[in-house]
């Protein structure tokens, strides 16, 4: 009885270890998508205005 309850114990924190892993890479995946989005509508206003600002 011992044993099971070690074993469903150490599943238990990898489970918790996987979804938090998983709920990180979701909002990692959200905030590249926003920065993502930000870029696109910082080149497209730059690319309208016809700036030709190189650094």
């Amino acid at each position: 009885m011992s044993a099971l309850f070690v074993i469903i114990i150490i599943i238990a924190i990898i489970a918790l270890f996987v979804g938090g892993f998983v709920q990180a890479l979701q909002w990692l995946l959200w905030v590249g998508i926003v920065l993502l989005v930000i870029a696109v509508i910082g080149w497209l206003l730059r690319f309208i205005s016809g700036r030709k600002n190189t650094v």
